[in-house]
């Protein structure tokens, strides 16, 4: 809430004064799907995805988009994406945002049956994207892993090498951007719809 919160205001504030972002760039340390994304491996978003919105029913999870309302999923500029993905060394997938750090096998197994080609979780992303959306605002979510998602296990975190990865990936995106801008201007077939989540029986 806090990272949306600033992102908004920051956002405003900025189209306010005549000087409106190109980009918002989520960033930051995450938990990370095997086998998909290991420790200390690097994932740009090409979907960033709420991924407890929604409501608790007698039949399972049922995400917002179902009850009729608001959205799940936000689906980055793909040019950009790839582009940044290929600079970084990173994986491209699905992110979700969690309110609550997943802490179990059965937590996991359920998560990525509902978001098919997920490989990240954290919990600022889906919010700045909303955010950034508001303003018209393109965004980005790029994470690097420190811990596996499933059991917790605080002596296997590896947050220092998370933090010197995400500060590797930084030193290629300016040139990654470049890059991508040059692609998106190209014509090219319409990017595809974001995922939707499946709902839990």
């Amino acid at each position: 809430a806090a990272a949306a919160a600033g992102a908004a205001t920051a956002l405003t504030a900025a189209a306010l004064a005549g000087r409106p972002y190109d980009l918002v760039v989520s960033a930051g340390i995450g938990g990370g799907f095997a086998p998909g994304a290991p420790l200390g491996s690097v994932v740009v978003a090409d979907a960033i995805v709420a991924a407890d919105l929604g409501a608790e029913t007698p039949d399972g999870f049922t995400p917002v988009t179902e009850l009729g309302f608001g959205t799940v999923a936000h689906r980055p500029d793909p040019e950009l994406v790839r582009a940044v993905a290929a600079a970084a060394g990173a994986a491209r997938g699905t992110v979700v945002t969690v309110s609550t750090v997943t802490g179990s096998a059965a937590r996991t197994a359920e998560l990525a049956e509902r978001h098919p080609g997920v490989l990240a979780e954290a919990m600022e992303g889906f919010g700045v994207a909303e955010a950034a959306a508001a303003q018209g605002v393109p965004v980005l979510e790029i994470r690097t892993v420190s811990n596996a998602v499933g059991p917790r296990d605080r002596a296997a975190w590896r947050i220092k090498d998370a933090l010197t990865a995400l500060t590797d990936a930084f030193r290629t995106l300016p040139g990654a951007l470049a890059a991508g801008a040059r692609r998106a201007d190209r014509p090219g077939p319409a990017p595809e719809p974001a995922p939707s989540p499946r709902r839990t029986p």
